[in-house]
């Protein structure tokens, strides 16, 4: 069968490669949709630590069952959809033991520590899928992304009240916006360029920053009357916005840090102190969160097509990468698309 594989930097081929089989407790998933993330980008750019080349691309998956091993549940039939949990846990790391499964210290995220879903088919543990019939199949592949942001959320404890900084406008950024929202927060939201925010808007962030028109400093301070927020996410990863969400944040407020910033940082750490601050990380999400995800998703009542800037079909796919280089201040999502 085909799969679509990353090379090297800057170079993505189709290659065969052998047909999955369905072990003991695992089923084979034709993958319908991937949705490419910044992480692949990186990893097609050269700019991926985490990966070594060659590398099949692509976590954030949607599908169909077409082959079920022994010791499958009965309700993991041939025919149901599924949306793809992309991430390992060793069951006996410190994160493990803790119940924060998603913080595995061993964790092997497809397509990026282990071939991923640009491929016809996968066959993958049972226990990493979660069935839905109800959503329109291209959507099952925008779950994860979006419940890397509702588990940021999640983190951050936001509640009813709490004015809460959105830092990135991607969809990671876009499910914290949506997450905030539907908890009650008053979001403001934050990018470069007018797409991404409008976006912002239209999933519940009640103000937008576009940073090529606006400081970032002076509108959150006439926002909260000088006071900063009660909460940020950062979801781009740059120095610059690490240091500007512990600027941004109130005293005693919360910064959670879901961008994975690649370069040192230097902080002026007395703001840790004097303002009281919660500092967290963030990684991946819970299947709770991606349950979360799915509930809004049922129950927005307007399709998140908006999410979606472009979809190549699977034969196209190597055109994806190249053109989210070259697009990549006005895409928010690109979509490779198998129906065949």
């Amino acid at each position: 069968m085909q799969a679509l594989m990353i090379e090297e930097k800057g170079i993505c081929r189709f290659r065969e490669i052998a047909d999955p089989q369905a072990n003991p407790g695992e089923v084979v998933v034709a993958v319908r949709h991937v949705a490419l993330c910044g992480s692949d980008l990186n990893t097609f750019r050269g700019l991926n630590p985490l990966v070594t080349l060659p590398r099949i691309p692509g976590h954030e998956i949607g599908g169909e069952i077409v082959a079920v091993g022994s010791g499958v549940p009965a309700d993991y039939a041939v025919g149901r959809r599924v949306v793809v949990i992309p991430y390992t846990s060793c069951g006996h790391c410190p994160a493990c033991r803790s119940g924060r499964v998603n913080a595995c210290r061993s964790n092997r995220t497809l397509g990026v520590q282990q071939d991923g879903g640009l491929t016809e088919r996968i066959a993958l543990p049972f226990s990493k899928l979660i069935l839905n019939d109800t959503l329109a199949p291209r959507h099952l592949a925008l779950v994860e992304p979006l419940s890397v942001g509702f588990h940021a959320v999640a983190r951050g404890r936001i509640a009813p009240g709490d004015r809460v900084l959105v830092m990135g406008c991607g969809m990671v950024g876009l499910g914290a916006v949506a997450a905030a929202a539907a908890r009650g927060a008053e979001v403001i939201a934050v990018d470069i360029g007018p797409v991404k925010v409008a976006l912002a808007e239209r999933y519940g962030a009640r103000h937008g920053i576009d940073l090529s028109k606006h400081d970032l400093s002076e509108t959150v301070a006439q926002l909260t009357g000088g006071d900063g927020v009660e909460a940020v996410i950062e979801a781009v990863g740059s120095p610059q916005t690490f240091l500007q969400a512990i600027d941004s944040a109130a005293p005693a407020g919360r910064v959670v840090y879901v961008g994975y910033c690649k370069e040192p940082v230097s902080y002026r750490t007395q703001l840790f102190n004097l303002k009281e601050l919660d500092i967290m990380g963030s990684r991946n999400a819970t299947q709770a969160d991606f349950k979360d995800v799915i509930a809004f998703l049922e129950g927005r009542g307007q399709s998140p097509d908006d999410l979606i800037s472009k979809v190549f079909p699977f034969e196209q796919a190597a055109e994806a990468l190249p053109f989210w280089v070259e697009e990549r201040d006005r895409t928010v999502k690109v979509m490779v698309e198998r129906l065949g």
